[in-house]
């Protein structure tokens, strides 16, 4: 009788099989030309006097030509120096620095979208790092494909040590459940440090974009674009547009960073986002509930090992496959504690879905 339990397991087996082999599917995306179509590179920023510099140093040295790009900056109520250091950028021909009339980070994108003449809009976040082939690849992928939403490939580097290399795997298997769902058609994240979209396509959804929420800038106008066309929403393949953010330096810095991500979860109406989310609580709830099960009854331990095995299989093919494309193998030594402090770490967060914070850290 307590092997049937392990029925449960079934659905996220099955839906992380079936990302798997979208994973599968991916091939890299090669620039042949660089197009001329004009684009508007957004920042919404607050209080990263320190990071700013280095991102906008690379954005001067992007090898797409600046007449075909405007950056247009947004600090968003900075207490530092962020409005004054962006004010005084002078290596990027197209500038715009405004402040955010309001407060919060869909605001601030809002406000540089409708002060932007791009056709098609970029997003990164201050504290992110591009490679010089970064705009021009965005752009040649956008000429050919002309999708709603290019979903870009974002990764996490951290100084060493088991806490950010925990952070950088746990963000590599988010990057593979982002690239599988978007190649199987059934896209259910995406991330603004590294997205684009059509301007226009963005100026007819703002009614869905749940402005009262801090998080979610990327994720609500994914599932807008979604509902019309899932097949505009598209994942692109590419070393060259890979953007790189530093991991949080502090345990309490990553626990608020994901309390403030999971906490949009109750406001998604997304059958693919919501499926996946109950299917996965059930998943690791299964866990605890088991071992549970097992101190009283040492008949359900054989059970538990099973589960956690079940489990672990389409995790490990969906992280050994993300790793390997960002070249990131060695993470994989992690990959049996992290299970462990991922379930863990999961089940501390959920008090977040009931009781949702509303602050940009």
């Amino acid at each position: 009788m307590q092997w049937l339990v392990l029925i449960l397991l079934i659905p996220y087996i099955y839906i992380l099989l079936r990302i798997y082999a979208g994973l599968l599917k991916v091939k890299p995306h090669s620039t042949g030309f660089t197009p001329e179509i004009y684009v508007s590179v957004i920042i919404a920023c607050r209080n990263e006097e320190t990071n700013l510099p280095l991102l906008l140093s690379d954005i001067a040295l992007q090898d797409f030509s600046q007449d075909f790009f405007e950056l247009v900056i947004v600090d968003d109520n900075s207490t530092d120096h962020t409005f004054d250091i962006a004010s005084g950028c002078s290596n990027i021909k197209n500038i715009k620095i405004l402040k955010n009339p309001e407060s919060g980070k869909k605001k601030a994108i809002k406000t540089g979208v409708e002060a932007s003449t791009g056709e098609l809009v970029i997003t990164t976040d201050a504290d992110c790092r591009a490679g010089k082939g970064w705009l021009r690849n965005i752009v040649s992928f956008y000429a050919e494909h002309k999708p709603d939403m290019i979903i870009g490939p974002v990764c996490l580097k951290g100084t060493g040590g088991f806490f950010q290399q925990f952070q950088e795997l746990e963000f590599l298997s988010l990057q593979g459940i982002t690239t599988g769902t978007a190649m199987t058609g059934h896209p259910v994240m995406c991330n603004g440090a590294n997205l684009a979209f059509k301007r226009k396509s963005y100026q007819t959804r703002t009614g869905s974009l749940h402005f009262g929420k801090v998080s979610g800038d990327d994720i609500f106008l994914l599932h807008s674009l979604k509902k019309n066309n899932p097949g505009k929403i598209m994942w692109l393949e590419s070393a060259a547009s890979l953007i790189i953010t530093g991991t949080c330096e502090s345990v309490g810095s990553f626990y608020r960073q994901r309390a403030r991500w999971i906490s949009k979860a109750g406001t998604y109406r997304d059958r693919d986002t919501i499926v996946l989310a109950i299917v996965t609580f059930v998943t690791i709830m299964l866990q605890p509930l088991l071992l549970i099960a097992g101190i009283f009854d040492p008949s359900y331990l054989p059970v538990l090992l099973t589960a956690v095995v079940l489990k672990s299989v389409p995790d490990y093919l969906i992280l050994r496959n993300t790793t390997t494309r960002y070249g990131n193998g060695k993470l994989m030594k992690l990959f049996i504690p992290s299970q462990i402090l991922y379930t863990c770490y999961i089940l501390s967060l959920l008090p977040n879905v009931v009781f949702p914070g509303n602050r940009w850290d």
